[in-house]
């Protein structure tokens, strides 16, 4: 007698299947008000997906801020906004005890990290004690204040925009903090198309500050990002393909030119991440192509250069791609 598919196996598919469609989906309403950067689009929902966080870097001007916007307008879930500048505390984030003018005793006051899809607009603008504060909400999902741990809603994203590091008036992020974003993506100056077309729609009257305007509409929402999470857990990973990240993550340990590879916890982001990936594209497997095609946005920033490498000019995503090319890849 063949066995019986469980009960589980037959409502879940359904599922999982139409939550890829609804977050197929939000791709064609960020569209509607973000010319281009697909990469970007794309890394924030494999972050949903894996309950992971996503570091936008780009020079002023790139869409960053409007990008999460609208990401987060396509989604039925709560967000909020911080402005990270030099005189920003950690309670700004957090949230702090106040007193009760009615009751007379202290009270929590929720800070915006209480949230689902948190924007942390320009992180590297605001000295390290404040980036650190959201440490604790990025690896455990909680905040601790007055010795109380206080847990944060669910899904919870941090999408976190920086300057690239030369600009005056950064901070460069602790390794710690880097170590906790399963994703960087940089936005480029569009090609000349894509910026054609981005004036056109301002000249066509689009205002960045109203993305509603620009017809955009919640396609998808946290029961879609649960049930695409439970599917991504049933992605299967063969033992080869996970030898293969092993071996990437070991061959950047090795590179003369780093002080710093990539550690365990940036080889189980790797994996998560191409998981997510695979189904996203409708794939129940990983392949080396996934693994290859979030190489980069999982490890470029989890990486350190010697001091005499970065003299010599070298760049850290060369040397990622150089460590990539020496791994045989498994067929």
């Amino acid at each position: 007698m063949s066995e019986q598919p469980s009960p589980t196996t037959t409502v879940a598919a359904p599922a999982g299947e139409a939550a890829r469609e609804r977050l197929a989906a939000v791709r064609a309403e960020v569209a509607k008000a973000v010319v281009g950067q697909d990469a970007a689009v794309s890394g924030l929902l494999v972050a949903l997906l894996c309950g992971g966080h996503v570091l936008m870097e780009g020079v002023p001007g790139t869409a960053k801020t409007l990008l999460v916007r609208t990401l987060a307008a396509s989604l039925s879930v709560d967000t909020r906004r911080v402005q990270f500048t030099p005189d920003l505390m950690p309670g700004d984030i957090t949230g702090s005890m106040v007193i009760d003018s009615r009751q007379g005793e202290l009270t929590f006051r929720e800070g915006p990290v209480f949230t689902n899809l948190l924007l942390a607009d320009e992180i590297n603008r605001t000295p390290p004690k404040t980036q650190s504060a959201l440490l604790e909400a990025m690896e455990e999902g909680q905040v601790s204040v007055d010795g109380v741990s206080r847990p944060l809603p669910r899904p919870f994203l941090v999408a976190a925009t920086q300057n690239p590091v030369e600009y005056e008036g950064t901070y460069p992020l602790p390794e710690a903090q880097l170590d906790r974003f399963l994703l960087k993506v940089v936005l480029p100056i569009p090609e000349r198309t894509a910026e054609l077309e981005i004036l056109r729609r301002h000249a066509d009257g689009f205002d960045p500050r109203d993305v509603a305007g620009a017809g955009v509409r919640a396609v998808a929402g946290a029961d879609d990002i649960a049930a695409g999470r439970a599917a991504v857990g049933q992605v299967q990973v063969s033992p080869e393909v996970a030898g293969y990240i092993v071996d990437i993550a070991r061959a950047t340990r090795d590179s003369p030119s780093l002080s710093l590879g990539v550690s365990p916890r940036g080889a189980t982001a790797l994996l998560r991440a191409a998981r997510a990936w695979a189904w996203l594209t409708g794939r129940d497997f990983v392949t080396p192509d996934d693994v290859k095609a979030l190489a980069h946005a999982t490890l470029v920033h989890r990486l350190g250069l010697r001091p005499e490498a970065e003299l010599e000019g070298v760049d850290v995503g060369q040397v990622l791609a150089s460590a990539l090319g020496s791994v045989p890849v498994p067929r």
